[in-house]
């Protein structure tokens, strides 16, 4: 299997997140920043891997569902899908659902494609919750490989959390890209 100089994970930029049951104004915000990201990326050659947050109709009785008592996220809903600007980007790259915050799936499916040189850069929403623990995820897993986040690439479920999140990632090595 080809090994990526860089790998791009994309936390989560579905409609429900955006502009839907959880949905921010900062969310929305972000979409034309991780579009132009996605694109520089894609012409670099980065490996792309989305993520979706996925849920099913016995949501609220998960320990999530009872301490966010939102649903969203249901597979095959509208709310699932990722965003439209965000989908053609999602074509022929690797895609993870995940029923929580991270995807302990995650550093399995990418340990393939890193090298030695490998470095990740890692965006999307919420930073406080599903970035940073993917990011703390794939900190745990490759451990001499450089991390990078893009503050402008996500959105926090409140400016404060997001900035928490970030400071909490640059403790963890994680840099800011």
């Amino acid at each position: 299997m080809k090994q990526a100089k860089r790998i791009v994970v994309v936390i989560d930029m579905q409609n429900d997140f955006i502009s839907g049951a959880l949905g921010t104004p900062e969310a929305k915000a972000i979409v034309p920043a991780v579009v132009a990201r996605m694109q520089a990326e894609q012409e670099a050659g980065s490996l792309l891997v989305f993520t979706r947050d996925t849920h099913g109709p016995d949501y609220l009785t998960t320990l999530e569902g009872k301490l966010l008592p939102a649903p969203h996220c249901e597979k095959g809903t509208e709310g699932w899908e990722l965003a439209r600007e965000i989908a053609p980007f999602a074509q022929n790259a690797i895609l993870v659902d995940k029923p929580t915050f991270g995807s302990v799936a995650l550093p399995a499916l990418l340990r393939p494609h890193v090298g030695p040189d490998t470095e990740f850069l890692i965006f999307g929403l919420c930073t406080d919750v599903c970035v940073a623990s993917n990011a703390l995820l794939l900190r745990a897993h490759f451990p001499n490989h450089r991390i990078f986040v893009a503050p402008d690439c996500c959105a926090g479920i409140t400016p404060q959390s997001h900035e928490a999140a970030l400071t909490t990632m640059a403790m963890c090595q994680i840099q800011q890209a």
